[in-house]
């Protein structure tokens, strides 16, 4: 087997256009890895200068006003997601999904949706990070470098020859598979693993993708090898593997895609800007004393505290502003909830698509994908909520604001972490 090994080497070596594929795969995978890294650099300087901005924003305005309306109104809070020590090898949706807001104790709503965002669940264009370089690029230097490994022994009429003569069939076409798949799999993962070790990504997180990128490249070896197993014409082996290559990697999505967004219906976030919006401007028109009745309501806790509400009122302001998240509560529902959805119907699809299924592994190993997303919007308004929770009070109870309360003002810090899901 060692002979075979060396031989099988020796030859691949002296193939120019093997090397080549290998030259190029190397140095894609190092690109990604390397702009990767650079990504995930860029946006953690970003989250620490934006940190810092926003503790002196603040306490510059709460230097500047002692009522407690005033405070509330005009300081920011800034919240954000950070990336995972694994991000660089898989962005997954942040540059799709908002991952940086700063808010206000004003209706949340609005804030949320300034930005619309898209479902992207299934989107295959984007940065070239090393999650889609090994899902969609490295399955076509697969079947260029093993689609012709029989096929050309069998067309130059050797085959039958070498198979006879062999002492081992499979030590035979093992040796030379063997050693053009290694050398693939290496020129793929080291510039990964040096990107992982300068990161300090968990033992546990990069081997546990040096055995899918093993599984993932294994699978189109395999079906490359199981095409071209009976065929000499090698153009007509590469023409069909190429082809389904294409299937899975861009039409499955993309067809895909356009289907789950036309069987679950959702709201656009401008929609939900809108009701929100609509809603407070409105409420600048209504008797006062609708609005303190509709606010108690859902805070009967302040019920005491509502009839001394004359003209403007920093409770009266406050209450509309929550009216205004609660007149857009339901959109907001059917927003998440059909994100949601499409997410979980992409994953049924991603099973008949290997390249989209790879990506939903890492982005989930990487806490990147939509889950994150959507997890981190819910940090937002639990934040924004305790913020509520803070300021009420204040604003509907005591009299006298005592600023030194603003030591227990509540603080946005890193994103929980989270267990991985193996659901992908």
């Amino acid at each position: 087997m060692k002979h075979h090994l060396l031989r099988e080497w020796h030859f691949l070596r002296t193939q120019h256009y093997a090397i080549a594929l290998l030259l190029c795969s190397f140095l894609l995978s190092a690109f990604a890895v390397f702009t990767g890294l650079n990504e995930v650099s860029s946006q953690r300087q970003t989250i620490e200068r934006l940190k810092q901005a926003d503790v002196e924003d603040r306490s510059k305005m709460q230097a500047k006003y002692d009522d407690p309306g005033y405070l509330a109104y005009y300081s920011f809070h800034l919240t954000y997601s950070e990336p995972s020590n694994l991000a660089f090898a898989a962005l997954g949706e942040r540059d799709l999904y908002p991952w940086k807001h700063r808010i206000r104790m004003l209706a949340l709503e609005g804030q949320i949706y300034e930005s619309d965002t898209q479902n992207a669940e299934l989107a295959q264009v984007g940065k070239i990070d090393f999650a889609f370089l090994v899902s969609a690029l490295v399955p076509l230097f697969i079947i260029l470098l093993f689609h012709d490994v029989i096929a050309n022994e069998r067309g130059s009429g050797r085959h039958d020859l070498l198979v006879t003569t062999a002492k081992s069939v499979n030590a035979l076409w093992g040796a030379k598979v063997g050693v053009r798949f290694v050398a693939l799999y290496l020129c793929v993962f080291i510039p990964f693993l040096v990107g992982a070790l300068f990161s300090a990504t968990e033992v546990t997180d990069w081997l546990l993708v040096a055995l899918m990128c093993a599984a993932y490249m294994a699978f189109w070896t395999a079906l490359s090898l199981y095409v071209g197993r009976h065929s000499s014409h090698a153009p007509t082996i590469a023409s069909g593997l190429i082809a389904v290559w294409i299937a899975v990697a861009f039409i499955i999505p993309i067809v895909g895609d356009k289907l789950i967004k036309q069987q679950i219906p959702s709201p656009k976030g401008s929609d939900i800007l809108l009701t929100q919006r609509e809603s407070v401007n409105d409420a600048w028109d209504l008797p006062v004393a609708d609005t303190m009745q509709a606010f108690i309501k859902t805070h009967p806790e302040y019920s005491d505290y509502k009839s001394d509400v004359v003209g403007f009122d920093w409770k009266w302001y406050y209450a509309f502003q929550q009216l205004g998240d609660q007149a857009a509560a339901d959109l907001s529902k059917q927003y998440r909830d059909a994100s949601s959805a499409m997410y979980q119907r992409a994953g049924y699809l991603a099973w008949i698509a290997p390249p989209i299924l790879f990506q939903r592994y890492m982005t989930r190993l990487a806490n990147t994908d939509a889950l994150a997303a959507f997890a981190y919007e819910q940090d937002i308004r639990d934040f924004h909520q305790q913020l509520r929770h803070f300021y009420y009070p204040w604003l509907f109870i005591h009299t006298d604001f005592d600023k030194a309360q603003l030591e227990q003002l509540p603080k946005f810090g890193s994103l929980k972490v989270r267990p991985h899901s193996s659901t992908p």
